[in-house]
């Protein structure tokens, strides 16, 4: 149900072919928020030109098109958005191999955590750069508190978390 949501929110940033989409999929959600393939958004886009909550806007050749969100469909995102979340099932494997951590010899599971560190400071360079840019990036209605915006501090902030902690675990291998 959410990938109808991230598609609609996307829209709501502007007009979008399905391949547009799909770029912006990739470059905003994917690695950070939500996974779908082109395969599953161009039959994401078709229910809700269905449901009427997108049309499409533009056709091109090739049969190309490009969709905008309807009122009905900035209705349908806003009740998404402010509804409470529903329970999610947590399938995290860095969170499992953490939690298994005990299993490895102390070198190995070092190791293991000073990649997470590494990933930690790759992390937070990579959204410090995206939030730089959305920051300096004037042309959009909302300014700088685009679309994500707000979300990519949350990344950044997570990422210092996740570098503390590692600092705070290597420490502790350490003493151990």
């Amino acid at each position: 149900m959410s990938l109808r949501f991230a598609v609609l929110g996307l829209l709501e940033d502007g007009p979008a072919s399905g391949y547009a989409l799909t770029a912006r999929f990739e470059k905003s959600l994917q690695r950070f928020a939500w996974t779908a393939r082109q395969s599953h958004i161009y039959p994401e886009l078709a229910r809700l030109a269905e449901d009427g909550l997108i049309e499409v806007a533009e056709e091109g050749a090739r049969g190309r098109r490009t969709y905008a969100i309807t009122a009905s469909g900035r209705d349908a995102l806003r009740g998404w958005l402010l509804s409470p979340p529903k329970p999610r099932a947590v399938r995290d494997e860095q969170i499992l191999r953490l939690c298994l951590i005990s299993a490895l010899e102390p070198a190995e599971a070092r190791a293991v955590v000073q990649s997470q560190l590494a990933e930690a400071d790759e992390l937070a360079v990579e959204l410090r750069a995206m939030a730089d840019l959305a920051d300096t990036d004037r042309r959009h209605p909302r300014g700088r508190l685009r679309f994500g915006r707000l979300a990519i501090e949350l990344g950044v902030r997570q990422a210092e978390a996740q570098r503390e902690w590692a600092a705070w675990a290597l420490d502790q291998l350490e003493r151990a």
